[in-house]
C-alpha cells in the first residue's frame, strides 16, 4: 500500500460509490432523513464528533473554523475520542476510507480535521524496516502524534518534541 492513504470526505447524503471503500459516519447526530440502508456505513465512529458543546458552539460559522480546529484537536486527545481515532487510522492502513458527515461545507467539517489527521499520521508512521534496531522509537497510532498538531491552525510539527509550528510559528504546549 501506498505511503499515504486514500482518505476521502464526502457528505453522508451523497450517493454511495463503489471507490468509497469503507464507510464511516463521523458524526455525533445521525442524518436527518438519511436511512440506514441508503447510507451504506461501514460504521457509526460517533465517538470521534466532537462534543455537542463545541458542535453547537461552532455552528459551521466560517468564522469560528481556526478556533473549532484548536478546540477540536484538544478533544481528540481525550481517552475515548483517541481509541476511535486509532480505529479510524487502522481501517485507513488497510485500503480507501471514505469519512461521512452530513454537513454542507464538507472543507470545514470535523470529518475534513479527522482526515487530516489520520493522512498526517500516516506521513510521520516509518514504514517497516529490517535495519531498524529494536530500540528504535517507531511512531504508532495517530493518539502519539496530537501532541505535535498545532493549537493555532491545526498543522502537524514534524520535530520531538515539538516547540513552535512550521506553518504559523505558534508555540505548541507541551501536554
Amino acid at each position: 500500500m501506498a505511503d499515504q492513504p486514500d482518505i476521502r470526505v464526502r457528505r453522508a447524503y451523497d450517493l454511495p460509490s463503489p471507490e468509497d471503500g469503507q464507510r464511516f459516519l463521523v458524526d455525533r447526530l445521525w442524518p436527518r432523513g438519511l436511512s440506514k440502508d441508503a447510507a451504506r456505513i461501514t460504521d457509526w465512529v460517533k465517538d470521534v464528533a466532537p462534543s455537542s458543546e463545541l458542535r453547537k458552539w461552532y455552528g459551521h460559522d466560517p468564522a469560528r473554523f481556526a478556533e473549532f480546529r484548536q478546540r477540536y484537536a484538544a478533544e481528540l486527545r481525550e481517552p475515548v475520542r483517541a481509541k476511535a481515532l486509532t480505529r479510524l487510522n487502522e481501517a485507513a492502513k488497510h485500503g480507501t476510507i471514505t469519512l461521512l458527515t452530513a454537513t454542507r461545507d464538507i472543507e470545514r467539517s470535523q470529518a475534513a480535521l479527522l482526515a487530516e489527521q489520520l493522512r498526517a499520521a500516516a506521513a510521520n508512521r516509518r514504514p517497516p524496516d529490517a535495519s531498524a534496531g529494536e530500540d528504535e522509537d517507531v511512531p504508532g497510532d495517530p493518539a502519539c502524534w496530537l501532541h505535535r498538531v498545532c493549537p493555532a491552525c491545526g498543522n502537524v510539527a514534524p520535530a520531538e518534541p515539538p516547540t513552535a509550528c512550521p506553518q504559523c510559528g505558534t508555540a505548541i504546549p507541551r501536554i
